[in-house]
């Protein structure tokens, strides 16, 4: 089932998510419910915060590479980055909770990783270039931080105006959204 996507403004993108375990209410839906959210919207990567959730669950999922192979796909629940290493390198990134804006970022290469996966094994792992930009970028979501807040300050005042709209729900997605300030106004 595609659920909707929270957008820019939302306070549940702000919120420090919390851990869950085993019982946690129909895990197995939500995340195959995420994953279709997520191809939905041509994402890469969905952070439940973005669907309303505050608790410490992404996916990822980057497709096949260049040779035609698997990507990196996974589940990641409760997830800690351990180790970020590496020359920062920049590269453009969007949002789904962000819609038509893209900007510069700024992440390290190499970032090393422990997680359950979806069946509960624990996994301690080391991931570089495009998996571990997206992990650090969804990551990022449950911590509370979006792409932006890496942004100059001049940059983010230039974006304002977006960004309002945006929490407005003043911006055409192809993808279900929910808007903080036309919520407000029922």
């Amino acid at each position: 089932m595609k659920l909707s996507i929270v957008a820019y403004g939302d306070p549940v993108l702000r919120k420090l998510c919390v851990n869950i375990d085993k019982d946690y209410p129909e895990l197995q839906k939500l995340i195959s419910d995420m994953f279709d959210t997520m191809y939905a919207a041509s994402g890469v990567g969905l952070a439940a915060p973005q669907i309303g959730l505050p608790i410490r669950l992404f996916i990822v999922d980057t497709g096949d590479n260049e040779e035609g192979k698997p990507g990196f796909r996974r589940v990641f629940i409760n997830a800690t980055i351990l180790e970020e290493t590496g020359e920062p390198w920049a590269f453009t990134e969007g949002c789904l909770s962000i819609p038509e804006i893209r900007e510069d970022v700024l992440r390290k290469p190499n970032v090393r990783v422990q997680y359950y996966d979806e069946n509960w094994e624990l996994h301690e792992e080391e991931l570089t270039g495009m998996p571990a930009r997206v992990v650090q970028h969804e990551y990022d979501h449950i911590q509370g931080k979006l792409f932006t807040d890496t942004l100059s300050l001049l940059r983010k005042r230039m974006l304002k105006g977006k960004l309002d709209s945006i929490s407005r729900g003043e911006i055409r997605a192809d993808y279900k959204m929910k808007f903080p300030q036309q919520r407000r106004k029922r």
